[in-house]
């Protein structure tokens, strides 16, 4: 059970080979930060099994005072709690903090959460698994998230 970057060893078929203009931009981007490997950019979660499973982007950063924080690493935290079924989190201007993280949630059917429970519950279990400062001080539920067209 690790976590870490997503890593590729070997070239493939349709792989990128640079960026039009800037392929200095590209090697650094992709083939400085972990020599020998192609960077995706993804975080990933490998089970003791040799499963993996992808946690999101890795340059997704938010900077809470002074910390920088990945939103996938408090989206999987807020999707552990019971009653959500998704997660996305985003910054947001704060005064004090610089950034502040904003969760919004889609709740499972029947969870019978009110706004005020499910928030002191998501930032009771932010606080302890990652730290106090990365609470997040304001929690939207809603019905369904925006997506990509990849998801």
């Amino acid at each position: 059970n690790v976590s870490g970057a997503l890593c590729i060893s070997q070239a493939w078929p349709g792989m990128a080979r640079t960026i039009y203009n800037d392929h200095m931009r590209f090697l650094e981007t992709y083939l400085t930060p972990y020599p020998g490997f192609f960077f995706t950019g993804d975080g990933v979660y490998r089970t003791s099994e040799g499963y993996y499973q992808l946690t999101g982007r890795l340059d997704d950063i938010i900077n809470i005072s002074g910390h920088r924080l990945g939103t996938a690493e408090v989206e999987d935290v807020v999707n552990h709690h019971v009653a959500v079924a998704e997660s996305a989190v985003i910054s947001y201007p704060h005064e004090v903090k610089g950034e502040g993280a904003y969760v919004f949630v889609v709740l499972k059917k029947d969870s019978g959460y009110t706004q005020e429970t499910l928030t002191a519950e998501l930032r009771e279990l932010i606080s302890k698994k990652i730290a106090k400062y990365a609470a997040p001080e304001h929690v939207q539920i809603t019905h369904r998230l925006p997506k990509t067209r990849s998801g």
